[in-house]
Parts: C-alpha cells; structure tokens; sequence
C-alpha cells in the first residue's frame, strides 16, 4: 500500500492504510474487520505470516499491521456482531471499515420522528443532501483511537478527514471487544 502518506502516529498510518486499501476494491462493499497487530511481534512470532503478507525484509514496516478477518455477517445488527468478538492477547488493537449514508446537521434536525429502522433507512436514502461515506475507524487495547472519513463525491486520498473522535460510537463499539 505504497501511496499511504507517512503520518507521525502508527494509529493514523494503519488506519490510512486500511482505507486506502478499501478504497481499492471501490465502493457498495460490505464491512471489513481487521486485527491490528504490532508488525515487529509478527515478524518475530509469526515469520510465515510475516512473509505472506510481504513484511519479513521491510524494515520500514514498523508500527501496526492491519490483518483481515473473516467476512462481517450482513444479516446481522453490527453492534450485535461487535459483541461477540474477544481479541488473543497478540492483537494489538482493531479497525472496521464500513460504508453508511449520512445527513448534514441541518437535515438531521428534519428527520421524522417514529420511524422505524428499515422506514429511517429509506427516508435517509431518499434526501437529496445525503452523503455516501466510508468511515474507517480503529482503536487500540490502550484506549488510542483514530478515524477517517472518505466522501463518495470525493473520493480522493487527499480528501480524507482523520481523526481521534469522528465516529465515536464506532470507535466505543470496537474499544468494548477488548473488555473482559
């Protein structure tokens, strides 16, 4: 993933990265899950992993590795899923990747009160101001988060917005499968 900028904190690069690599397979993809692990325990632990995923001479590798996981369950409510994830000791942290439409504030304050999920999901789908987003967020077991956004009508690499608190619910969704 060559074309991910270098960002100070392995956080924002491993999080630029899983987006970029999203951003490859284009968009209307289900979500993605990833297990963040420290690159050099998996070189030291994990050589054959290391060297299937091109890392065993790169020692500008350092930092966090992104591994996917299996396929997210469509059929299933993301939080639920969350819910039942326990990370090994090994994984030093987690990311997902998931594509949502979103309102600007000013429509949000419009939206009809007693919608359903699936009513709410059409009327969203249905606004002329609403946006396609790929929102990839990861936290570590240490509490560090990291987030960036990815506008379909801009999807650019230098359009994305990172940052610590842009999905925070997402972002506490993911920092839960680390609790005991």
């Amino acid at each position: 993933m060559s074309n991910t900028p270098m960002a100070a904190n392995p956080l924002t690069r491993a999080v630029l990265e899983i987006d970029e690599y999203a951003s490859g397979l284009g968009w209307d993809q289900p979500a993605r899950l990833f297990a963040l692990v420290d690159t050099e325990r998996l070189r030291a632990e994990e050589p054959a992993l290391a060297a299937q995923l091109g890392l065993e001479d790169d020692s500008e590798a350092v930092g966090l590795t992104p591994v996917e996981q299996d396929e997210v369950p469509a059929d299933r409510p993301l939080d639920e899923f969350l819910g039942t994830i326990a990370w090994p000791d090994a994984v030093a942290g987690c990311a997902l990747t998931v594509e949502r439409l979103m309102l600007p504030p000013s429509a949000e304050a419009k939206v009809p009160q007693g919608l359903s999920e699936k009513d709410l999901a059409k009327w969203v789908a249905g606004h002329p101001d609403r946006q396609e987003v790929r929102m990839t967020v990861a936290v570590l077991r240490d509490g560090a988060r990291e987030s960036a956004l990815r506008l379909r009508e801009k999807d650019s690499a230098t359009e994305v917005l990172t940052g610590r608190d842009l999905v925070p619910g997402l972002a506490e969704a993911l920092s839960a499968t680390f609790e005991d």
